[in-house]
């Protein structure tokens, strides 16, 4: 009887290991905590350049981050829009908060405005997504580092004339944006290919701002999200 006792015992002591390995298998690798301030997001909206503006964009990045678990805070996307019909222009870096920012993982990319904008610690293994994955960079299949911004090197909006925010996030079809290298490496060994935030225009057959324009340069239309506070 001691003998059957031991074997139920130990059975039932396997399927309840059993099921406990099941169900920490099915947990994402890395979830996002109350002190995540930054990420990637994980896909683009898919619609191209037509985020719904800025308004649109920042939702996405406070809907992604709620689903994470860091909804707390005020997210917003990092981009910058142009001066268009009597609007004045909108500054990336003037949206985002005072920093610091850190990943899922703890790790800070930036203390502030002016380091995010010098020298950040924002790379491939660093900007991580909503999920706490890497981003596939250059030389992975598909490539996806390509980052919508709209801005220049030290996150300002460009000039009002050549389109470089996809019509201020509301085209799909014809327009440019201006593109950063989340992994900050690029063609060519310049400092525009590295750039994490200011690498590179849009462009493509469609126009330039459609979602299958944006892939053959290596994106899918993602953004970067901060917490503002």
């Amino acid at each position: 009887m001691a003998t059957f006792a031991k074997i139920v015992s130990g059975a039932c002591f396997g399927l309840v290991a059993a099921a406990s390995w099941v169900i920490l298998a099915a947990q994402p690798a890395q979830a996002q905590s109350a002190d995540t301030s930054f990420f990637l997001t994980s896909t683009g909206i898919g619609n191209g350049g037509n985020l719904g503006g800025l308004a649109g964009a920042d939702n996405y990045c406070q809907t992604l981050a709620q689903a994470a678990g860091a909804g707390a805070k005020t997210w917003r996307a990092y981009l910058s829009t142009q001066a268009a019909d009597g609007a004045p222009a909108v500054h990336a870096r003037d949206r985002i908060g005072k920093g610091p920012w850190q990943n899922s993982r703890g790790v800070v990319v930036a203390k502030d405005v002016v380091e995010l904008h010098g020298a950040n610690n924002l790379t491939k293994q660093t900007a991580l997504s909503e999920k706490g994955d890497v981003i596939n960079g250059r030389g992975d299949t598909p490539n996806r580092h390509d980052v919508l911004t709209g801005s220049q090197a030290d996150g300002t909006a460009f000039a009002a004339g050549e389109d470089r925010t996809c019509k201020n996030w509301t085209s799909s079809t014809q327009g440019s944006a201006m593109l950063g290298h989340s992994d900050r490496i690029g063609l060519r060994d310049d400092d525009a290919s590295k750039s994490w935030n200011s690498s590179h225009p849009s462009r493509g057959p469609d126009g330039g701002c459609s979602q299958a324009d944006l892939k053959s340069t290596g994106g899918d239309g993602l953004l970067y999200c901060f917490a503002a506070n």
